[in-house]
């Protein structure tokens, strides 16, 4: 289904059905190398979605959720999902924005994508994502114009630094305020460039 968010409109499915899963890749022209992020209802969902979250990364969470921050971190090795090529990471999200967070408190986690084909711009009307995605999602929650109109940070909170992986609706300066905060390229301090993973959503 598509819904609204906070940011933009979100293709969504069941996290724990993975044909569900595969049909919301599909449905934008994605393969399983690039996983969903898994929104949810709560904060306190988040120890049971994921495992060693930093005293940094559950203070970045504190501070910008609900809101456009997402956050990547090691999944409980317990859950029965698949999301896609995630090499044990997950990355979570809680909307700011009230349809979506009622849907998800009915729901439980759900995998969302931005509501847009692969390569183009992310849907903010619910009409956008119908001409996009058509007929293959089978329902379409209008909740007017998203208000962000910009997709959320990604932050990778899963090597020994926090690091930004994808700009959005939380600057760098605010992400700094709560916690030290690498930008995309920036070399993790006294050890030149280091080789993170790519981004789990």
């Amino acid at each position: 289904m598509v819904l609204p968010t906070d940011t933009v409109y979100g293709i969504g499915a069941d996290a724990f059905d993975a044909d569900a899963v595969a049909a919301l890749l599909a449905a934008k022209g994605r393969g399983r190398q690039m996983p969903p992020p898994v929104l949810v209802p709560d904060v306190r969902t988040l120890d049971g979605l994921a495992t060693e979250v930093s005293d940094d990364a559950r203070a970045l969470v504190e501070a910008f959720w609900p809101g456009g921050f997402t956050i990547i971190l090691a999944a409980q090795p317990s859950l029965h999902w698949d999301l896609g090529e995630t090499h044990g990471t997950v990355a979570l999200r809680m909307p700011d924005h009230p349809a979506a967070l009622a849907l998800l408190r009915r729901t439980g986690p759900l995998a969302v994508s931005s509501a847009n084909r692969t390569g183009s711009p992310a849907a903010l009307e619910v009409a956008e994502a119908v001409e996009q995605l058509g007929d293959p999602v089978a329902c379409y929650l209008d909740g007017g114009t998203a208000p962000g109109g910009v997709a959320s940070t990604i932050v990778d909170a899963t090597g020994a630094h926090l690091r930004v992986v994808r700009a959005g609706a939380i600057g760098l300066d605010r992400l700094r305020e709560v916690a030290p905060v690498l930008d995309v390229d920036e070399p993790a301090p006294g050890a030149g460039a280091e080789a993170d993973e790519e981004p789990a959503g």
